[in-house]
């Protein structure tokens, strides 16, 4: 019978190693990793400010957008800092329990993204299909209500994740193909029987990312029926500018969180490389083109960032 010393079966540290045959282009890689990161934060911190001072702008939507920026810096700040540092100074370990942590963080609070989603789906469905009773339906007390109830789905439904983990053995090695600790490149080194725990994480993920996309396009079906019975064109063009911010978000989100998903549970084809380069897109891209996409496209967020960024007076 085999046996395996404590140290293999339960490493200190794992190795991340970037992105498999792409190690010597890190530091190029890099550059726009850094740039999108920076622009996260400062878009992100910006948008919380601006929707804070400004009351005309404490709308339910912009409630929901509020704590979606906080999902978005709590899951690119978990993943890009290590990122960059491994891509800049080869620094590829990461200690056993801040890996865990990692899982934790990024798969909850993408969890958390998914659902704020889905809230910003229901206002734009209650204001657009019954606004007269908008106001009435998404007071601030039910807002907050739908946001704590989305954080702490996000946190029960990923918080067995690093349990699962933990009591795996890892006698095959440590290192780990990728940029960030992932439940599935964690799964992957494992040396043990997994089926039980891919299958929880696949319902999981359908319960969660799943469920998810289908109440915003069955609330987006029903807009439309609604958009496409008013009387005038104008009326119809502008009822669904509404909700163009909101839809160039979601598929935003969702591609490359639909492309990563099947490609780690079904695209075996697919080259490593763009695997990880889609993943780390996933956990990047969102947070730094939710508030371009929303300063683009709503006029008074578009007017206060012009005003924050000059040395004009609000």
């Amino acid at each position: 019978m085999l046996t395996y010393n404590k140290t293999n079966v339960h490493p200190s540290t794992f190795i991340l190693i970037g992105i498999p045959g792409l190690e010597e282009a890190h530091m190029w890689i890099s550059i726009p990793f850094c740039m999108g990161y920076i622009l996260a934060l400062v878009g992100n911190c910006s948008l919380l400010f601006i929707i804070k001072t400004d009351a005309s702008l404490h709308e339910p939507m912009y409630l929901f957008l509020c704590m979606l920026a906080v999902a978005d810096l709590v899951v690119c700040t978990t993943a890009v800092p290590k990122l960059l540092s491994l891509f800049w100074f080869h620094d590829g370990e990461i200690p056993f329990e801040a890996c865990l942590t990692q899982v934790f963080l990024i798969h909850s609070c993408s969890t958390m993204e998914s659902g704020f989603l889905v809230g910003m789906a229901f206002d734009r469905y209650i204001a657009i299909c019954n606004p007269l009773r908008h106001s009435a339906v998404l007071t601030h007390n039910i807002t907050g209500a739908m946001g704590l109830a989305i954080v702490l789905r996000g946190a029960a439904f990923l918080s067995l994740h690093p349990f699962l983990l933990r009591w795996l053995p890892y006698c095959k090695t440590n290192v780990i193909s990728h940029t960030y600790c992932e439940f599935m490149a964690l799964i992957k080194i494992a040396c043990a029987e997994t089926r039980i725990r891919r299958a929880y994480s696949l319902i999981v993920a359908f319960l969660t990312g799943g469920v998810d996309f289908i109440l915003i396009i069955c609330s987006y079906v029903l807009i439309l029926n609604t958009v496409f019975h008013l009387p005038s064109k104008d009326a119809r063009l502008k009822t669904l500018g509404t909700c163009g911010s909101h839809v160039c978000v979601i598929l935003v989100f969702y591609t490359p969180a639909f492309f990563s998903f099947l490609t780690h549970r079904f695209g075996h084809k697919v080259a490593p490389h763009v695997h990880i380069l889609v993943a780390n897109m996933y956990l990047l891209v969102p947070p730094m083109m939710d508030p371009i996409i929303y300063g683009v496209r709503t006029k008074k967020i578009r007017d206060r960032f012009l005003k924050l960024f000059s040395f004009q007076r609000i």
